[in-house]
């Protein structure tokens, strides 16, 4: 047996370097940066090849994970490329977002064993970045072209991974949003310390180098209706994302200083974007900032609120830090970076003065049973508090934005606005229109960004089945 099976032993898990928290909290770069190749190697090479891969199973797109650390191992990045994107048309975007941890690095064999998992996400980003740079491009000399012609609309996680996978079937592809770039919350809701947007846009130059055609700054509804796709298209995708933030409905979020979670968020990226000076409603320089909420959008407002210069973020959750929805890594990093952490608190009001936040009133919550397998929090009697908050940002959560257009073309929505797909006799992620399909966040509600990728491939496959068994005739019926 191979010395390399117990890699493991010799070479422990090493995540890429991170910039110091001294230096990271000043700016927005990411925080860490790609494996050199060598270490690639030496990490991959930590494998087990278990052959039960748990990993590949935890992954939401099911990547072959221990098939291409094989080929990392032996230096074959541009076949390691490859066969990241025969299931995953985002790797080096998954590679950064993730959370592995709950994932397929949580799922690892080694990390069962408590040796510490293989970094799979940084060697996915890592070598898949050093594949663009070194020229690798997707092969599409050997499609085929059908034909046929589909709009997506929305160019978020969903959109891209649809596009792709339209192309790769010989499928012509517009993509209309109506942002004035590509990734929908990869570019403007993501903070750039997580996901620098020269990566959205190196996918951007390679997805038109595989022909997809982007039409930005053009809203569906608005500037062409939605009537003229089904006209001059054969199918239409929609991947229109969750842009609809849960009111928490407490008493006082009107008052200055209370911000919700995604305008914040949108607001910084454009900031930088155009490279703008920090806004006076972002200015949170000596602020005492409070986030309420336990998710990646929550610890993602903890750490722009650090670098937006707050004196102090406390970030409240109504349970404990083990029930938290969010990435475990990020929750460290916002630690990390001086994020203090207030755990079973439930906000009840925003108090101010003059108009303005003053701060929050919580209450001490306990977890009792709730027989779903989940306990929920209860209120303890006698246990209110105030924190003390200049800023106030609302971080519960999003729901489906369904465009307007749906109700008229029968699609249909259930009760919290999410598009309906499937089942009824109809093809995966086909709506109750038979030429409209959707998938991602309008149709799962807020999910991870592996989820809308899958979702977006699938969607892919189920369009291309549905063009290739119709005639030219029948598809022009099919409206």
């Amino acid at each position: 047996m191979s010395d390399k099976l117990f890699q493991f032993l010799n070479l422990p898990r090493q995540p890429p370097k991170a910039v110091p928290v001294a230096i990271r909290v000043l700016g927005y770069g990411e925080i860490s940066g790609d494996f050199a190749p060598t270490a690639s190697v030496g990490q991959a090479e930590r494998c087990l090849d278990c052959g039960n891969p748990y990993c590949e199973h935890a992954c939401p797109v099911h990547n072959y994970i221990p098939d291409w650390l094989k080929l990392v191992q032996e230096g074959r990045l541009f076949e390691a490329a490859t066969l990241m994107h025969e299931t995953n048309p985002l790797p080096e975007i998954c590679g950064r977002v993730c959370p592995q941890d709950r994932l397929c690095e949580g799922a690892c064999t080694l990390e069962q064993g408590g040796f510490g998992s293989v970094t799979i996400g940084s060697i996915e980003r890592s070598i898949t970045d050093e594949a663009f740079r070194q020229g690798w491009r997707p092969d599409l000399s050997g499609v085929m072209e059908t034909g046929r012609r589909v709009a997506v609309v929305g160019a978020g996680p969903a959109g891209l991974s649809c596009a792709d996978r339209l192309r790769r079937a010989g499928i012509a592809v517009d993509v209309f949003d109506r942002q004035r770039e590509i990734g929908g919350l990869l570019t403007f809701g993501i903070p750039p310390f997580k996901l620098d947007k020269a990566v959205v846009r190196t996918r951007r130059e390679v997805l038109e180098g595989m022909g997809v055609r982007f039409h930005l700054n053009v809203e569906i509804g608005r500037d062409i209706a939605f009537e003229q796709l089904l006209v001059d298209y054969d199918a239409v995708f929609i991947g229109t994302g969750a842009y609809t933030f849960v009111d928490g409905e407490l008493p006082g979020r009107e008052l200055a200083g209370v911000h919700d979670a995604l305008p914040f968020l949108i607001a910084n990226a454009n900031r930088l974007l155009d490279d703008q000076p920090v806004p006076s409603a972002l200015d949170l320089n000596g602020k005492h900032v409070v986030v309420l909420g336990g998710g990646d959008t929550g610890m993602d407002c903890n750490r722009t609120a650090i670098r937006l210069g707050a004196a102090s973020v406390t970030c409240v959750y109504r349970r404990d830090e083990a029930s938290m929805p969010g990435s475990r890594r990020e929750v460290g990093y916002s630690r990390e970076e001086g994020v203090n952490f207030l755990f079973h608190r439930q906000p009840l009001e925003l108090l101010g003065e003059q108009g303005k936040i003053r701060s929050v009133r919580v209450v001490t919550t306990e977890l009792v049973d709730s027989g779903d397998g989940r306990p929920r929090p209860r209120n303890v009697e006698g246990s209110e508090t105030e924190l003390r908050a200049d800023v106030v940002i609302q971080a519960f959560g999003f729901r489906p934005s369904p465009p307007a257009w749906c109700a008229a073309h029968g699609i249909a929505l259930d009760a919290s606005g999410r598009i309906l797909a499937g089942g009824n006799g109809r093809l995966p992620f086909q709506t109750g229109h038979p030429q409209v399909f959707a998938g991602g966040d309008n149709m799962r509600g807020a999910d991870l960004v592996v989820r809308a990728v899958h979702d977006g491939r699938e969607a892919a496959g189920s369009i291309a089945q549905m063009l290739s068994e119709l005639t030219l005739a029948e598809v022009a019926c099919v409206a």
